[in-house]
């Protein structure tokens, strides 16, 4: 896309969703740390996420975590959101920190737990039905961690049981986005592993029925990029958890460890039709802040996605394919590279600053005072965090 006006309307247009677990108090398996500020319910998250769309203009929407985010009135909080200018996004469920859970959820070989893990799902369309939320994203971390544990086709019966329940629930205007992990909790076999399986149950289910692809979810040396690009293909790709990772399932934030790799896959969103609205692609953050402020945390995660997003609008479509189709391989790997290699901060600042938004978000934010604010304003009470 060479077309300057064009590739600004692609970046105004593009959308990117922040959870609301990233405003509360994370860590990992060793300590959760603390910080000042930090909400203490679903109500203060959504003011939080609200200065992370002011500052970025391109994140009106929160996703919430059930029961994280419990409320007696969920009409209440989307009314709130919208109120703040942010509206109600993904509605995750939590099926995975309950004793009950311990040797799985849904596909669990108790068929009381089953019944209570399906149950929370049912409830989660519930709330997407109170909040206006369109898509119900569903991550299991069910699994086993010993040969002969369990019978490995019995559970992905399970899985499909549960799964076919809830889908015939969705609304017509609802859909199911499905994650997979790798490993962890489960380390023999975890029953949603990988996309392929995923999308075997997707495909199964329907329409409505479509992968998330987690940044962090795959072993070493994964071509996220292929995976992106078959799902668009078939019409599969519900969207993104965005984070960055060094080893496993880090959470750190997206284009942090690999910027390169967020862009090659930014590249094979748009140039397979992923930026397009009708499509559906749904692009979220899933971070946990451990050590650095969550809203400049989340700000800034922000701006990696649109700085990827912006050199992969640069890329030279028409010479890449002129030298894909002669053979060309230093030639088309140049014409990547000489987009990835293009400094774009100064393109988006324009595109900030022709919204009315300041072109230096990060700036703009140290400079509000809302840090501040909240650190004096919230005191006392329960912050929120992993389990709250």
């Amino acid at each position: 896309m060479s077309d300057p006006t064009a590739v600004k309307a692609a970046l105004r247009a593009q959308q990117i969703e922040t959870p609301s677990w990233a405003y509360g108090n994370s860590g990992t398996r060793f300590k959760v740390f603390a910080q000042p500020g930090v909400p203490r319910d679903p109500f203060e998250k959504l003011q939080d996420a609200s200065q992370v769309h002011a500052f970025t203009g391109a994140a009106p929407s929160v996703a919430l975590h059930i029961p994280w985010d419990k409320v007696d009135d969920y009409a209440a909080l989307a009314a709130y959101a919208a109120e703040r200018g942010v509206r109600i996004g993904a509605i995750n469920s939590n099926v995975f920190q309950d004793d009950d859970y311990k040797l799985g959820s849904v596909t669990n070989p108790d068929p009381k737990v089953r019944r209570k893990a399906t149950d929370h799902l049912l409830e989660c369309v519930d709330i997407m039905d109170a909040t206006g939320s369109k898509d119900l994203k569903l991550w299991f971390s069910d699994g086993t961690n010993y040969p002969g544990q369990d019978d490995i086709a019995a559970r992905q019966d399970r899985l499909a049981e549960a799964l076919r329940e809830v889908y015939d629930r969705l609304g017509d205007d609802q859909r199911m986005l499905l994650e997979y992990k790798l490993f962890e909790p489960a380390f023999y076999t975890t029953d949603v592993p990988d996309w392929g399986t995923a999308y075997a149950h997707c495909l199964e289910l329907g329409p409505k029925a479509q992968v998330v692809v987690d940044t962090g979810h795959h072993a070493p040396g994964t071509n996220i990029e292929f995976i992106v690009a078959f799902l668009l293909r078939a019409g599969k790709l519900g969207g993104f958890d965005f984070n960055s990772r060094f080893y496993a399932d880090d959470d750190l934030m997206v284009g942090s460890a690999d910027p390169f790799q967020l862009f090659r896959i930014m590249f094979e969103v748009h140039k397979n039709g992923g930026l397009k609205p009708e499509t559906g692609v749904a692009f979220m953050l899933d971070q946990c802040h451990n050590i650095e402020a969550k809203i400049p945390g989340q700000i800034r995660s922000v701006m990696n996605v649109q700085e990827a997003t912006a050199k992969a609008l640069l890329v030279d479509q028409e010479a890449l394919a002129a030298a894909q189709r002669s053979g060309d391989v230093l030639a088309a790997n140049a014409v990547l590279m000489d987009a990835y290699n293009t400094d774009v901060r100064p393109l988006l600042a324009e595109v900030r600053a022709e919204a009315g938004i300041d072109p230096d978000p990060m700036a703009a934010y140290a400079r509000s005072g809302w840090a501040e604010k909240i650190a004096a304003e919230r005191v006392g009470g329960q912050q929120a965090g992993w389990g709250a």
